[in-house]
């Protein structure tokens, strides 16, 4: 569990390989190395979109908005380089997840849109695999489907509750349901009481995922500039067309697309729509043979808990281990360099270690740190304003690798002026009201984190015995998810 503070003496039980790091964009990064950049833009310019990111929302966005009119202007404008954000930095969990509250979403369209929309997600795992493989994008993709374990008798009656509440939106029993204790393939997590199973989700490699995307999407006639910052998007004005403001120049175009997830505060004018929230992981060295006989998961599945303050892991396909877990939120004004905090690489640790006490002498090679976009309400939305020209679509808090492409199929269809099935969905249109100001919103998420962590350590410890801490239920009531 997360503890305010971690010693020298807690730190020092973690093996570090010799090659360890910590930050430095991501392992994933690291693996493939960076990519050569592309050139900035090279001044004013004049397209039919500009998307700003070239995470994957952007690049999905482009891709099938070039596919659907080849002969439309498109460019992507990046600050870095594209998949340098969550894109590059996150688990690798391509999963029909959908992370907003399923009653937001009907009281506004009704019961019936939102399990259509928790469909069509599972739908985009196929979407997804259909089309990097159309593409010849390989990005290490298996689909072994999702495991979620629980490790103490509150989240078995959590993980329990949580597959009856989903298959009352949507999942009916054969895409989510709990497992006999000799299910195979055999995945071993120590202290396992229950698991359950989805086989609506993949593995792949973030980095290797965001990019192909982009090659593809330049092979198609988009142009992808990077080392290009953005400072200020702009609406149509008159007769004044959206703009978008960079260092090197302004773009304007038709249509202004904003896919800048953990980064849009940074924007000018945008403070307070999402806070940027902070998403860690750890990858260990390849772990040996001897040990994976043991823990099994030859199914590659991606894994996750019931915690509050959840964990999710993949068997990568050189044989590490890599977890994640979502951190404290990101301090205004702090830098982005991607590295993670101490008290985090050993909580994250202790997390792995708890799962997999085997791996214990296993070294960790790398850590790091990424940003993803929480709206007031945690509810990701789609939308494009015809009067203004501006669209944007994120807020995924934490579940976005699928999400992004359902997000850019939807874009496609509302910059187009087409009515589908995809933009009648009920995250279409969806807005909510801003953050409060700092230090207000650092302090109040803080004291949320800190519950759901308290939580888990009385619910792993039995003083609510055997049922979810009352701590949770305040949490949830402050964060107003």
């Amino acid at each position: 569990m997360m503890r305010p503070f971690t010693t020298a003496a807690q730190m020092r039980p973690i093996p570090r390989s010799s090659r360890f790091a910590n930050g430095g964009v991501s392992f994933w990064f690291r693996d493939i190395g960076l990519p050569e950049r592309r050139p900035s833009l090279p001044g004013a310019a004049d397209y039919d979109v500009c998307v700003v990111g070239a995470g994957y929302t952007g690049l999905w966005t482009a891709y099938y908005l070039k596919k659907a009119q080849p002969d439309l202007r498109v460019a992507v404008v990046e600050r870095e380089f594209a998949g340098f954000g969550a894109s590059g930095r996150n688990g690798g969990w391509l999963s029909a997840e959908f992370s907003g509250s399923r009653e937001r979403y009907a009281q506004s369209h009704g019961k019936s849109s939102m399990i259509a929309l928790q469909r069509v997600m599972m739908e985009t795992v196929n979407e997804v695999v259909s089309v990097t493989e159309a593409e010849g994008v390989d990005a290490d993709l298996v689909r072994g489907g999702m495991r979620l374990v629980a490790t103490n008798a509150a989240q078995q009656e959590r993980l329990t509750a949580q597959i009856e509440y989903l298959q009352e939106w949507g999942y009916w029993p054969d895409d989510i349901h709990l497992l006999a204790h000799d299910h195979e393939p055999r995945l071993s997590v120590a202290g396992a009481v229950a698991s359950a199973h989805s086989p609506h989700a993949a593995r792949v490699h973030p980095a290797k995922l965001v990019t192909g995307l982009a090659r593809v999407v330049a092979g198609l006639g988009v142009d992808v500039f990077e080392d290009t910052a953005v400072e200020e998007i702009r609406p149509r004005r008159g007769a004044a067309r959206p703009a978008v403001v960079t260092d090197h120049g302004t773009v304007t175009a038709d249509h202004v697309v904003r896919a800048t997830e953990g980064f849009t505060s940074a924007l000018r004018g945008q403070g307070r729509e999402w806070v940027p929230m902070r998403s860690s992981m750890i990858v260990t060295e390849p772990v040996p043979a001897d040990l994976w006989e043991k823990i099994g998961w030859e199914g590659r599945e991606v894994l996750g808990d019931a915690a509050h303050a959840y964990v999710y892991a993949q068997r990568t396909a050189d044989d590490r281990i890599a977890i994640g877990g979502r951190g404290v939120p990101h301090r205004p004004g702090a830098g982005q360099d991607g590295s993670t905090p101490p008290q985090e690489i050993a909580d994250l640790w202790r997390a792995l270690t708890r799962m997999f006490p085997d791996v214990a002498d296993v070294p960790v090679e790398h850590a790091w740190s990424g940003l993803l976009g929480v709206p007031r309400d945690w509810c990701p939305s789609v939308h494009m304003d015809t009067g203004s020209g501006l669209g944007w679509a994120g807020g995924y808090a934490g579940s976005g690798v699928a999400a992004a492409n359902l997000a850019g199929r939807t874009l496609r269809d509302l910059v187009l002026g087409r009515r589908t099935e995809l933009t009648r969905l009920p995250w279409v249109g969806h807005q909510v009201r801003g953050w409060e100001p700092e230090p207000l919103r650092w302090a109040g998420t803080r004291v949320v984190h800190g519950l759901y962590r308290t939580a888990d350590r009385r619910e792993s410890r039995t003083e609510d015995k055997g049922h979810t801490s009352r701590l949770a239920g305040i949490a949830t009531r402050i964060a107003r998810r």
